[in-house]
């Protein structure tokens, strides 16, 4: 069996599933976020359900709107806030505490191998870069899975994706994964787990795992997972509350395909208006000038992104006339890009820097944009209106495309500078 199979098979008391078959799974983390939750919540009370089914496996997360954009905002995690305080649930963030739910539930070891773990988010997938089934469901099944601690599933197929060669000189785990959904397409592998391997994934730090696992729901995928290694478990073991298990995928194991990449070909990579799948390397690009550029997010908002953006900022100016905004993801990251001097690098070039949110990578707030404006973004999505003004235009990238253009004023290469 694939990891995916494996992990699925004894989730739900079986030896063996095969692609096809619905199964009953147990649900080891609940997720929910400010938006998603309290709808959730509504069907839960519907529902008259009294209690939660573990109150140490739900987690409540209010990343998107915070801190509060306006009344509805405010409403919506005071929602949170009372159903976490009446169930007594361990795992609810907000204010100080809070950070985008992606990063924080792996950096807090909530979050872990071998886990079956949904979430009321799309981006949930992310978590399979630690070896996990880890999937985006609706309000409903998350409500559902509150309850009971179950949900069910039909066991996806799964995409194998090999990658080989040596990387070039900053290329990313984002590069890799734009590069992927490029190829495939936004549908390309519909339903099913895509599987990350090859060298050059095992070389990958544990950020540039979680960003690629991160956007597997960017071409469809039902999850995205790689089998954890020594890399995984130096992560982890640190972070653990709880045993979890390693799940690695036979060596005979049935995939419905298999695509091999020689990342000695790929560049660094940028995501053209309106979706992910609009991809072409740097050299191909043009000259495109922006208005804003935005480094953080789910996908790129770690230590290691910022890391990167610094170095290439460090001692530069954002260029006249454009919006340089960075948001590090959680408290944690936050606090150690203040002492290891990142923060004071972003402000002396210029830049604004915000607490973690998700914020702008929705349109929700702290960086709207007007019509006909332009962002590059580290974020996920490019959507028609994604960051503002359906007239507006957003192009996805690596932080160390990002932090080159906000110098340069227009989409270019560190290699520019």
């Amino acid at each position: 069996m694939t990891i995916s199979e494996k992990i699925l098979a004894d989730h739900a008391g079986l030896d063996y599933v095969e692609p096809g078959q619905l199964v009953e799974v147990k649900v080891d983390i609940a997720l929910g976020n400010d938006i998603t939750a309290p709808i959730a919540i509504n069907i839960f009370k519907k529902a008259g359900a009294k209690e939660v089914f573990d109150r140490e496996r739900i987690a409540l997360v209010a990343d998107h709107f915070t801190p509060n954009k306006d009344i509805k905002s405010a409403e919506q995690v005071r929602m949170l806030r009372e159903f976490a305080e009446e169930h007594a649930i361990l795992h609810f963030y907000e204010g100080g505490d809070v950070g985008v739910e992606h990063c924080l539930l792996p950096e807090k070891g909530i979050v872990l191998p071998g886990d079956v773990v949904i979430g009321a988010d799309s981006h949930t997938c992310t978590y399979g870069a630690l070896g996990a089934f880890a999937t985006g469901v609706g309000s409903t099944d998350l409500a559902a899975t509150m309850i009971t601690g179950y949900t069910w599933f039909k066991v996806p197929e799964t995409l194998k994706l090999v990658y080989e060669g040596e990387l070039r000189p900053w290329v990313t785990g984002k590069d890799l994964i734009l590069y992927t959904i490029g190829d495939i397409g936004v549908d390309g592998a519909l339903y099913m787990a895509m599987e990350f391997c090859g060298p050059v994934i095992e070389r990958l730090s544990m950020a540039e795992r979680m960003t690629m696992s991160n956007m597997a729901i960017e071409a469809g995928g039902k999850a995205g997972l790689i089998n954890p290694d020594e890399i995984t478990e130096e992560y982890c073991s640190k972070r653990a509350k709880r045993p979890y298990k390693l799940y690695k995928s036979d060596e005979d194991a049935q995939y419905a395909r298999v695509i091999t990449y020689d990342c000695s070909n790929i560049e660094p990579q940028i995501a053209m208006p309106h979706l992910p799948e609009n991809t072409v390397g740097i050299s191909e690009i043009g000259t495109i000038e922006l208005n804003q550029v935005v480094i953080g997010s789910c996908t790129n908002g770690r230590i290691e992104d910022l890391e990167m953006a610094a170095s290439i900022l460090k001692g530069k100016k954002v260029s006249k006339g454009l919006r340089l905004i960075v948001l590090p993801a959680t408290p944690s990251i936050w606090s150690e890009a203040l002492d290891r001097g990142y923060l004071r690098t972003f402000l002396d070039a210029g830049a604004v820097i915000g607490p973690p949110t998700c914020g702008p990578c929705l349109g929700g707030h702290m960086g709207i944009l007007a019509k006909g404006e332009r962002a590059l973004s580290t974020t996920n999505r490019n959507f028609v209106g994604r960051m503002g003004h359906p007239e507006s235009e957003v192009y996805l990238a690596s932080p160390a495309v990002a932090a080159a253009s906000a110098i340069l004023g227009r989409i270019g290469s560190p290699e520019e500078l």
